[in-house]
């Protein structure tokens, strides 16, 4: 009982490792770009549990909340996750359950019209690398290389 308590307090209180966001922008149109993302993950064998259009939500709800200014063209987040290797880290430390799912983002702005930006958040030294490696790959993928 004293360690369930221990471990529920530790996820309770437990900040990000890193505010860092691994970035890379590439010229094209978001549509494919974000097709790419979808189809590097899928072709991995990994299963996108939600793409959150959250460029189209901050439009749609811009006037509801006083907002004055378009932030992106376009941008999404597709979350996934690994079986084998979130096992993998969770079983290094059980507390690594805040970084899963796993996110890769891919945006525009409206003033750099077709400069895609892929991104996903820099993961903590140990074990995370692993999946920070997953992700980058992700990205190379999509973007080309």
């Amino acid at each position: 009982m004293i360690r369930a308590t221990l471990f529920a307090a530790t996820l309770a209180i437990a900040s990000p490792a890193s505010a860092e966001l691994v970035t890379r922008t590439i010229d094209g149109n978001f549509d494919d770009i974000a097709f790419a993302v979808e189809s590097a993950i899928v072709g991995r064998g990994l299963v996108i549990d939600h793409v959150s259009h959250v460029g189209d939500m901050l439009e749609r709800t811009r006037a509801d909340v006083g907002g004055t200014v378009t932030l992106f063209t376009a941008a999404n987040i597709f979350q996934f996750c690994s079986a084998t290797l979130s096992r993998k880290v969770m079983e290094a430390d059980p507390t690594n359950i805040r970084f899963c799912p796993y996110g890769v983002l891919v945006m525009e702005t409206p003033d750099a019209p077709g400069k895609i930006t892929l991104g996903y958040n820099a993961l903590p030294e140990g074990p995370m690398q692993e999946v920070q490696a997953l992700l980058a790959d992700i990205v190379a993928e999509a973007a080309g290389n």
